[in-house]
Protein backbone atom coordinates (compact mmCIF):
# COMPACT_ATOMS: atom_id res chain seq x y z
CA UNK A 1 0.00 0.00 0.00
CA UNK A 2 1.57 3.38 -0.66
CA UNK A 3 0.88 6.04 1.74
CA UNK A 4 1.18 10.05 1.14
CA UNK A 5 3.74 11.88 3.10
CA UNK A 6 2.47 15.34 3.97
CA UNK A 7 5.05 17.18 4.74
CA UNK A 8 4.64 20.74 2.94
CA UNK A 9 6.79 23.80 3.26
CA UNK A 10 4.93 25.96 4.08
CA UNK A 11 1.32 26.44 5.72
CA UNK A 12 -1.38 28.96 6.30
CA UNK A 13 -3.75 28.30 8.87
CA UNK A 14 -7.35 29.49 8.66
CA UNK A 15 -7.41 30.63 12.73
CA UNK A 16 -11.65 30.97 12.29
CA UNK A 17 -12.86 27.39 13.19
CA UNK A 18 -15.19 25.78 10.35
CA UNK A 19 -17.34 22.61 9.47
CA UNK A 20 -15.63 19.69 9.58
CA UNK A 21 -17.93 18.26 6.97
CA UNK A 22 -16.87 20.69 4.22
CA UNK A 23 -15.13 18.98 1.58
CA UNK A 24 -12.24 20.11 -1.15
CA UNK A 25 -14.75 22.93 -2.75
CA UNK A 26 -15.96 24.19 0.00
CA UNK A 27 -12.39 24.63 1.73
CA UNK A 28 -11.11 25.84 -1.26
CA UNK A 29 -13.80 28.71 -1.57
CA UNK A 30 -12.45 29.79 2.38
CA UNK A 31 -9.01 29.96 1.05
CA UNK A 32 -9.86 32.18 -1.61
CA UNK A 33 -12.27 34.26 0.32
CA UNK A 34 -10.30 34.72 3.63
CA UNK A 35 -6.46 34.55 1.58
CA UNK A 36 -7.12 35.58 -1.54
CA UNK A 37 -4.81 32.80 -2.51
CA UNK A 38 -5.38 30.31 -5.10
CA UNK A 39 -5.81 26.69 -3.20
CA UNK A 40 -3.75 25.15 -6.17
CA UNK A 41 -0.72 27.10 -5.69
CA UNK A 42 1.81 24.58 -4.08
CA UNK A 43 0.85 25.86 -0.50
CA UNK A 44 -1.09 23.70 1.80
CA UNK A 45 -3.69 25.04 4.09
CA UNK A 46 -5.07 23.92 7.37
CA UNK A 47 -8.57 23.90 8.94
CA UNK A 48 -9.79 22.83 12.58
CA UNK A 49 -13.00 22.67 14.26
CA UNK A 50 -14.66 24.73 17.32
CA UNK A 51 -13.36 22.17 19.35
CA UNK A 52 -9.68 22.10 17.93
CA UNK A 53 -10.31 18.18 17.65
CA UNK A 54 -9.76 17.62 14.21
CA UNK A 55 -7.46 19.25 11.52
CA UNK A 56 -7.83 18.91 7.17
CA UNK A 57 -4.85 20.08 5.39
CA UNK A 58 -6.06 20.98 1.84
CA UNK A 59 -2.97 20.91 -0.52
CA UNK A 60 -2.07 20.51 -4.14
CA UNK A 61 0.50 18.30 -5.55
CA UNK A 62 0.97 19.32 -8.55
CA UNK A 63 -1.78 17.08 -10.32
CA UNK A 64 -4.56 17.11 -7.76
CA UNK A 65 -5.71 18.29 -4.97
CA UNK A 66 -5.56 16.26 -1.63
CA UNK A 67 -7.73 16.64 1.93
CA UNK A 68 -6.30 14.82 5.02
CA UNK A 69 -8.25 14.79 7.87
CA UNK A 70 -6.36 13.77 11.13
CA UNK A 71 -8.34 13.62 14.48
CA UNK A 72 -6.89 13.94 18.14
CA UNK A 73 -8.48 11.07 20.52
CA UNK A 74 -7.59 13.20 23.37
CA UNK A 75 -6.84 16.79 23.58
CA UNK A 76 -6.80 19.54 21.41
CA UNK A 77 -4.36 21.04 18.28
CA UNK A 78 -2.67 23.63 19.43
CA UNK A 79 -4.24 26.49 17.45
CA UNK A 80 -3.59 30.59 17.12
CA UNK A 81 -5.39 32.35 18.41
CA UNK A 82 -8.53 34.03 17.31
CA UNK A 83 -7.50 38.20 16.10
CA UNK A 84 -5.81 37.50 12.38
CA UNK A 85 -7.85 35.36 10.05
CA UNK A 86 -4.73 33.34 9.06
CA UNK A 87 -1.19 31.78 10.22
CA UNK A 88 1.83 30.86 8.09
CA UNK A 89 3.89 28.79 9.70
CA UNK A 90 6.54 26.39 8.88
CA UNK A 91 7.50 22.53 8.19
CA UNK A 92 8.80 21.94 11.52
CA UNK A 93 6.14 23.91 13.61
CA UNK A 94 3.79 21.96 11.31
CA UNK A 95 4.88 18.68 12.19
CA UNK A 96 4.85 19.74 16.31
CA UNK A 97 1.43 20.75 15.43
CA UNK A 98 -0.36 17.75 13.89
CA UNK A 99 1.41 15.42 16.42
CA UNK A 100 -0.53 17.72 19.09
CA UNK A 101 2.72 19.00 20.94
CA UNK A 102 2.44 22.55 21.59
CA UNK A 103 4.28 24.22 18.92
CA UNK A 104 4.09 28.05 19.95
CA UNK A 105 5.86 27.12 23.13
CA UNK A 106 8.71 25.47 21.09
CA UNK A 107 9.13 28.26 19.11
CA UNK A 108 9.13 30.74 21.38
CA UNK A 109 11.87 33.26 22.04
CA UNK A 110 12.41 34.32 25.86
CA UNK A 111 11.13 38.26 26.29
CA UNK A 112 14.21 40.71 24.99
CA UNK A 113 14.52 42.35 28.50
CA UNK A 114 15.26 39.03 30.27
CA UNK A 115 18.88 38.63 31.26
CA UNK A 116 20.33 35.27 32.17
Amino acid sequence: MIRPVIRPEQVFLIVVPVDMRWGIERLSHQVQQILGRSPCDGTAYGFTNRARSRLKLLIWDGTGVWLCQRRLHRGHFHWPKLGDDRFVMSAEQWQWLITGVDWQRLCARPPAHWKV
